[in-house]
C-alpha cells in the first residue's frame, strides 16, 4: 500500500514557490474538529457492497475519485491545518487501509504533542525547515529529526510525537498512515480531560497553580495545527495573542 503514497509523492508539484499556495489557504478554522464526516452514507453501502463491482458501481464518475486536500473545510495555513484523506472524508480509500495528510504549516506552527493509536504515520518534508519530536515509550529516548526538503521520519504507531516549523515561511509536508481510522489524541488536550486532583497529583502536588486554569489555557484541537514556540515567533515578528 505504501507505494501509493511514493507514487502521490512523484506528482507534488514544486511548492517552495509561494505562487504554490491557494488563495483560499490564508483563512482560519474555528471549528474543533478536524474532519467531520460527510460521506457516512456512501462509505457504509461501500463497507456492505458484496463484490468489488458493486463498489465500483458505487462509485461510477471519475470525481468520485478526486480529493483536492485544498478545498476541504480545515484547510488553512493560519497557523497550519492537518488534512486527512480518509474513508470518512474519500469513500475510495474506504477498505484500502490507509489514510493520507496534508501537513500545511504557517510560520513557527506545530503539531502539538500527539499520538495515534492505530497507525504507523510515514512524513516527508516537500517544503520548509520542520523539526519533529518523538518519544517511543517511557525509558526511551527522545528522537529528533531535521525535516528538510525530501527527508522522510517514522512515527510508530502509539508513539508521542510533535513538530514545529522553524522558518519564517511555509513548510508543506506529506503523512501516510497505515490505517483508514488512526485515531488522534493531542496529549494535553487529553490529560486536562481527567479530573484536576488526578492531574496534580500527577505533577508531583509540589507546586502554587490551578491546572484548572492552565487546562483553560490550552489550545482547541480546530484545524490540527497551533502557534509554535515564542521564540520562533518573535523572529519571524509574529505577535502571539
Amino acid at each position: 500500500m505504501l507505494r501509493h503514497f511514493f507514487f502521490l509523492l512523484s506528482l507534488l508539484p514544486s511548492c517552495t514557490n509561494s505562487a504554490f499556495i491557494p488563495p483560499n489557504a490564508y483563512k482560519y478554522i474555528k471549528s474543533q474538529t478536524t474532519e467531520p464526516s460527510k460521506t457516512d452514507t456512501i462509505t457504509a453501502q461501500l463497507r456492505l457492497a458484496p463484490t468489488n463491482l458493486d463498489r465500483l458501481s458505487l462509485l461510477p464518475k471519475s470525481k468520485d475519485w478526486t480529493f483536492k486536500f485544498d478545498e476541504q473545510d480545515n484547510y488553512t495555513w493560519l497557523p497550519g491545518s492537518v488534512v486527512n484523506a480518509n474513508a470518512a472524508s474519500f469513500p475510495p480509500l474506504t477498505g484500502v487501509g490507509m489514510t493520507m495528510a496534508m501537513l500545511s504549516l504557517g510560520p513557527c506552527a506545530m503539531l502539538p504533542p500527539h499520538m495515534h493509536p492505530r497507525a504507523n504515520n510515514l512524513v516527508v518534508a516537500i517544503a520548509g525547515n520542520t523539526t519533529s519530536w518523538m518519544v517511543n515509550e517511557n525509558g526511551a529516548p527522545t528522537v529528533e529529526v531535521q525535516l528538510t526538503p525530501l527527508t522522510m521520519t517514522v512515527f510508530p504507531r502509539g508513539s508521542l510525537h510533535a513538530m514545529q516549523n522553524n522558518g519564517c515561511d511555509n513548510a508543506l509536508l506529506v503523512s501516510a498512515l497505515d490505517s483508514e481510522d488512526t485515531g488522534t489524541l493531542n496529549f494535553l488536550n487529553g490529560l486536562y480531560n481527567l479530573p484536576p486532583e488526578m492531574v496534580t497529583a500527577g505533577f508531583g502536588n509540589n507546586f502554587d497553580f490551578d491546572v484548572r486554569d492552565i487546562g483553560r489555557k490550552i489550545p482547541k484541537v480546530g484545524s490540527g495545527a497551533v502557534m509554535g514556540s515564542a521564540e520562533c515567533a518573535a523572529k519571524c515578528g509574529i505577535t502571539i495573542d
